[in-house]
């Protein structure tokens, strides 16, 4: 929940600042490790954000995945993407390919070393298959 945190932290300071005026979460609600987008919203809820402010996406298993629902499914058009440093320019990408028009946004990360090393290890492998989908696209 370490690296979650980080990005739920922000994106609530985004709302309480007006600079957003929702949040919508997504991620794996059947996974193995637990229903994460319960997770987040439960720990959006009880850091005073209104549920009616929390939109949630099950199955955005990927950041592509999730851009492409955010734009058809949930009709967005212009986004704040709030996620680790690492991971900002490829989300930013992806959304914009899908044809919103995102801006990204550096969420802190209280977590052990070596979850660091694997999510930026996952990130130098999930750049390449990124750019491939938007050229294919």
């Amino acid at each position: 929940m370490a690296y979650l945190r980080g990005r739920l932290d922000v994106a609530i300071e985004l709302v309480r600042s007006g600079k957003a005026r929702e949040i919508l979460i997504s991620g794996d609600a059947a996974g193995s490790s637990g229903d994460e987008i319960a997770s987040m919203a439960k720990y959006l809820v009880d850091h005073g954000i209104d549920s009616a402010l929390v939109r949630s996406d099950g199955a955005g298993l990927s950041t592509r995945a999730t851009c492409e629902r955010a734009k058809q499914l949930f009709g967005i058009d212009r986004a704040i993407i709030v996620t680790q440093y690492r991971h900002v320019p490829r989300a930013v990408a992806l959304c914009r390919a899908e044809g919103i028009d995102a801006d990204g946004v550096t969420a802190y990360c209280d977590c052990r070393r070596t979850t660091l090393i694997r999510n930026n290890i996952r990130e130098w492998l999930a750049a390449p298959k990124a750019v491939a989908a938007m050229i294919w696209r």
